[in-house]
């Protein structure tokens, strides 16, 4: 994939409705390119490996022209380019270059798919379109990369109810900004690198989306003291010794940027507003990392944080080296620069390095009974998960407001998809143990004792859960008063990680 230098002229956005028009003809959208490509070479192209891309396009049609020019960013003839575009407005606006009867993309387009099947266009730098930049150290660090496995991953966690204001805070190539217009009567978008909100622009104008109100600065400071419904992140959270790469490097030490994000969220949240991001931590040795990142959360905000991924330094370290291209440097200065990762390591007493999702919730009932749920969730997951963020949190009100004996007099419900699993010795009388399986969402997976499994199991919101303890405590021959005492503990975990379902709020989810 090209590697050429930045430009410092970037397109014009006020006829990019006109280019929209002739993409879209042209069937240049995430369908039309896995139709024309086929999975394979789809999937390629998303690692950056681009030879069964050329090969997939080896003819002369408008769609081949364009996945040439924009994605592969090869050189085309003008009137191959003019028979897909509408060259001469392309050319005056700085979308597309000429040189010698060929030419050129400016700029990366790259389709993407909206989660109701809207066709957009993320507009970024070339060369650094997919995933890490592999080596868009060359670029300069003013470099702005289009959609990788990060970004689509905040947008599908993010909570997609309709609100009037969304902060997109350091929006890079503009994809959670352009994900908020489409449920925020208002969208603002931040940045520290200028560049970055002439390319969100850019990505807004050619999506057919709505403008932003764009404000270049660092955190929150180009929003003072003004707040939202939601705030959404995926900052540059590497944890590096030094700011080489605006793009990724925070610039603070350690994982002081992040810590800083959580910290001051809480003040520009509207009440019951999100704040969801994407975040590196240290694991730092004689720390607990969950004290540790709970004592990150503001005042007057629940939160839920979970740890996705967890290397030690040296992993990490060579993660972040290859993002670079430094592994392609001279052996001894790409010595250096990884003993340099090692001794940052080594002065923050840190072992390993956690990746997750930190997700606020400012709420009222905080002030006083914080719900902070931290936990470590390395398995996969079924996207989009904004609807299973936003049930946590009504899950975990419901919580807070009942207490054992107001649970045991209320009605439950199974929740979809869950599935019961017994697992020991073919041909023996009894299981070892009764798995309890969500297989959509969070896919999570709880060992259960008999008690729960049975109580789970008739759980349809007709009896209240103290009667159906009584029940089985007859059927198993158990004191019911005992059974009552030491079995809200289990229903109280059962509905926090969502397998029962409160009947009220499942019957406000059906409806």
């Amino acid at each position: 994939m090209s590697t050429t230098s930045l430009i410092t002229s970037l397109p014009v956005p006020d006829r990019a409705a006109r280019l929209r028009d002739a993409l879209l003809a042209a069937d240049f959208t995430a369908d039309g390119l896995l139709e024309l490509l086929g999975a394979p070479a789809y999937a390629a192209l998303a690692r950056s490996e681009t030879v069964p891309a050329l090969r997939a396009t080896r003819g002369d049609g408008v769609l081949d022209t364009l996945v040439r020019l924009f994605l592969l960013q090869l050189p085309v003839p003008n009137e191959r380019a003019r028979a897909a575009l509408p060259l001469e407005e392309a050319l005056a606006d700085g979308w597309v270059t000429e040189t010698g009867g060929e030419v050129r993309a400016a700029v990366d387009v790259r389709p993407y798919g909206g989660p109701e099947g809207e066709d957009w266009f993320i507009v970024s730098d070339l060369g650094c379109a997919v995933g890490g930049a592999g080596g868009a150290s060359g670029h300069g660090e003013g470099v702005v990369l289009g959609v990788g496995g990060a970004s689509t991953t905040l947008a599908g966690i993010t909570v997609r109810t309709p609100v009037a204001s969304a902060l997109d805070l350091g929006t890079g190539s503009g994809i959670q900004a352009l994900h908020a217009a489409q449920h925020a009567t208002r969208v603002t978008a931040t940045d520290l690198n200028s560049r970055a909100l002439d390319f969100t622009r850019l990505t807004l104008a050619l999506s057919g989306a709505p403008e932003a109100d764009l404000r270049v600065g660092s955190l929150f400071e180009p929003v003072e003291s003004e707040t939202y419904d939601l705030i959404v992140s995926n900052p540059p959270f590497v944890i590096s010794p030094g700011a080489r790469l605006t793009y990724r490097d925070g610039g603070m030490g350690g994982d002081d940027l992040c810590r800083s994000l959580v910290e001051q969220a809480g003040d520009r949240l509207n009440e019951g507003g999100y704040a969801q991001f994407l975040a590196n931590w240290q694991h730092v040795e004689g720390e607990d990392w969950q004290e540790r990142l709970s004592s990150w959360v503001p005042r007057g905000c629940d939160a839920w944080i979970v740890q996705r991924e967890v290397q030690d330094v040296t992993q990490y370290a060579e993660l972040w080296l290859r993002d670079a291209g430094d592994h392609r440097a001279d052996p001894r200065e790409y010595a250096e620069r990884y003993g340099a990762w090692l001794d940052e390591f080594e002065a923050r007493r840190t072992k390993a390095v956690g990746f997750g999702w930190i997700t606020l919730r400012k709420s009222a009932a905080a002030a006083d009974e914080p719900s902070i749920v931290t936990e470590e969730w390395p398995h996969p997951v079924e996207q989009p998960l904004g609807e299973v963020v936003r049930a946590h949190f009504t899950r975990q009100d419901y919580l807070r407001t009942h207490d054992d004996a107001a649970l045991l007099a209320d009605h439950f419900v199974l929740a979809p998809e869950v599935v019961q699993e017994q697992v020991g010795l073919p041909g023996a009388e009894d299981p070892e143990h009764v798995l309890l399986r969500q297989n959509r969402g969070m896919r999570r997976a709880t060992k259960v004792d008999a008690v729960a499994a049975g109580f789970g199991g008739v759980c349809d919101g007709t009896l209240p859960a103290g009667r159906i303890l009584d029940a089985i405590a007859q059927l198993m021959g158990e004191d019911p008063v005992l059974l009552r005492d030491r079995t809200p503990q289990a229903i109280r975990l059962l509905v926090q990680e969502g397998f029962l379902e409160p009947a009220s709020s499942a019957d406000h989810r059906t409806d």
